[in-house]
């Protein structure tokens, strides 16, 4: 299958051109009507994906894994504690081996940098599953979700409750390519840094709109799609008992949904720590679409591995 991003990596959204994330979406929409109706498409027959994972997960490698087979190739799950890196070999000589064995390298780990250099080191397509910094292939399923319910991104807004993290820089990212609003709700300390903040208004489409307050009312007042993450990622364990303070009046509940649009939906990247960014009652009411999200994980996977392979 020849791509317009054939051989390119998918280190972080500000890579990509407005065009270039809808052919994504588009491509993991196709693919997902195509496994629904029980089409093949196995794309990438006999390749194979080394998959590094330096932190946790549940959706990011079980959806790669699977994403990848029904790609008709593997997904090779590679944890720190298997590999010589972990043991201290430099990332530029695990980058090089793994690319002349496999067609491309995944990895989840903390330094969005150790990223940076496997990809400058590797010949094959080297894909960020997740650093402290960015999420990029959440950000990808997260607009796939809002796509499909709306049939549509431009000037749609999303608002974002909570710790201003990894999950919300790429969410700026994406809404930036999309044209679309969001409103990010964050105590002064948990809020995306300057960083992020410039890379938004560099990469902003037409009807693309950044704001940031203290008052998660103001953020969801009229929203599309409300959005929140835990409180503590993966790392911040010890900052807990903080974290639960700060941001204790950061919840999605029901009186904050209905500050939205009646046709809002709930969304949350799991997993979920229910009773505190979320209520149970919000996880489980019509307007989620929680779990339709978890599921376009695979998809969109599917579609950056179809894409870049």
């Amino acid at each position: 299958m020849d791509t317009p991003l054939k051989g390119r990596d998918y280190l972080s959204l500000t890579d990509f051109s407005p065009s270039e994330f809808q052919y994504l979406i588009d491509l993991a929409v196709e693919l997902k009507k195509k496994q629904k109706a029980g089409e093949p498409h196995a794309l990438h027959q006999g390749k194979t994906l080394a998959m590094i994972f330096q932190k946790a997960s549940t959706r990011t490698r079980v959806s790669f894994e699977v994403a990848m087979y029904h790609l008709g190739g593997l997904g090779l799950f590679l944890s720190a504690n298997d590999l010589q890196i972990g043991r201290g070999e430099p990332i530029q000589d695990t980058a090089r081996i793994l690319a002349s064995y496999c067609e491309g390298i995944l990895i989840r780990t903390f330094s969005h940098q150790e990223v940076l250099e496997l990809a400058k080191y590797s010949d094959k397509p080297v894909i960020n599953g997740l650093t402290d910094d960015e999420h990029p292939t959440q950000a990808l399923a997260d607009l796939m979700t809002v796509y499909e319910e709306f049939g549509g991104l431009k000037g749609k807004r999303l608002a974002f409750i909570g710790d201003g993290n990894n999950v919300a820089v790429s969410l700026m990212h994406a809404c930036a390519l999309a044209g679309m609003e969001i409103a990010l709700a964050c105590p002064e300390n948990y809020r995306p840094g300057d960083k992020a903040i410039k890379e938004f208004e560099q990469m902003k489409q037409p009807g693309a709109n950044l704001t940031i307050v203290d008052d998660p009312k103001a953020a969801a007042a009229g929203a599309d799609v409300l959005y929140t993450d835990v409180w503590a990622s993966m790392g911040q364990e010890q900052e807990s008992r903080a974290r639960l303070e700060a941001l204790k009046g950061y919840q999605i509940d029901a009186a904050l949904l209905r500050l939205a649009k009646p046709e809002a939906i709930v969304m949350h990247c799991l997993p979920a720590h229910r009773g505190e960014e979320i209520t149970d009652e919000v996880m489980e009411c019509a307007r989620s679409r929680i779990f339709q999200e978890g599921e376009n994980r695979m998809h969109a996977h599917k579609a950056i591995l179809a894409a870049v392979l």
